[in-house]
């Protein structure tokens, strides 16, 4: 299964009956599923049926679903209210002789609210149903549509993912080849170190030279953030290799990937190894922004 984007845009129309509709989905990131519906007054029926399908489809993201929805080809009756026509047309006589106006028009009466009321042909419920299901087909052929989007999306940023995965691979491979590194360079510098401390105090006790040296010596170690590193990449490779709602796993691993960074940082007692460690700080930063993109 390949990766997918959590943006993209799909728009679909179709016609059943009378009725024309037309689709329109947009989805953004998020840190789960949010279906935002907006349909015309009267198609609350599918609602359930469209958020299920969307929740079958999809596990992260929020999306805008759209529905318009026309009726055309449909005769249009007017009919003309009686017992409002006739209490407008008593109300005129009784108040006409009080204010003096002018005699009404047959316009303005009928533009009286209530006087006439204007509907289209009533459906059958087979029309409806039917309706409602090319609705609801509609929706999931847009679903497909924008899951074909976020895909292609997707598999962009599987290539992105995958040269910056490269990048600290490479990175790491350059900070275990440091010389510094070398037990004669640590040898030397605690060396060094421990000459500076029997100079700044000469009745130094050996047990708590002894101490000093090793804790030097753990700080100068980047043994296990390495490793880590080269386990966090060749994790993070896999999961863009199989595809799928891989999202929330690999920001996990991309905080890891941080902190050894961070850590390797803080140890590193070599100026080759803090810019490495820096330019590591860096990349994995990248990874992080671009994996906020995945399902």
């Amino acid at each position: 299964m390949a990766l997918s984007s959590m943006t993209g845009f799909a728009r679909r129309q179709g016609v059943s009956g009378s009725y024309a509709f037309a689709w329109e989905l947009k989805s953004v990131n998020a840190k789960g599923l949010d279906v935002r519906l907006r349909m015309p007054p009267g198609w609350d029926a599918i609602e359930a049926t469209v958020r299920a399908q969307a929740a079958e489809r999809l596990s992260r993201g929020t999306v805008y679903a759209n529905l318009t929805i026309e009726r055309q080809g449909v005769a249009t009756t007017v009919k003309i209210n009686d017992t409002v026509l006739d209490a407008v047309l008593d109300a005129i006589d009784r108040i006409k002789p009080r204010i003096g106006a002018a005699p009404s028009t047959v316009e303005g009466i009928l533009g009286l609210k209530g006087v006439i009321d204007v509907s289209e042909a009533e459906e059958s419920e087979e029309e409806r149903g039917a309706a409602e299901g090319a609705v609801v087909t509609g929706f999931v052929a847009a679903l497909d549509d924008l899951l074909n989007a976020r895909r292609e999306e997707g598999a962009a940023l599987a290539g992105t993912l995958t040269a910056r995965l490269d990048e600290i691979a490479a990175l790491t491979a350059r900070a275990e080849a440091v010389p510094g590194r070398q037990p004669d360079a640590i040898k030397a510098r605690l060396a060094e170190q421990v000459a500076t401390l029997m100079t700044a105090n000469e009745r130094l006790d050996p047990d708590r030279l002894h101490q000093e040296a090793i804790l030097l010596a753990s700080k100068s170690d980047i043994r296990e953030e390495l490793d880590r590193l080269v386990a966090h990449v060749a994790q993070a490779r896999k999961l863009i290799s199989g595809g799928g709602a891989v999202g929330r796993r690999l920001d996990f691993l991309s905080q890891e990937l941080n902190r050894e960074s961070n850590t390797l940082c803080a140890k590193a007692n070599d100026v080759e190894l803090t810019n490495i460690g820096l330019e590591l700080k860096t990349v994995v930063e990248q990874f992080r922004e671009q994996v906020q993109n995945l399902e």
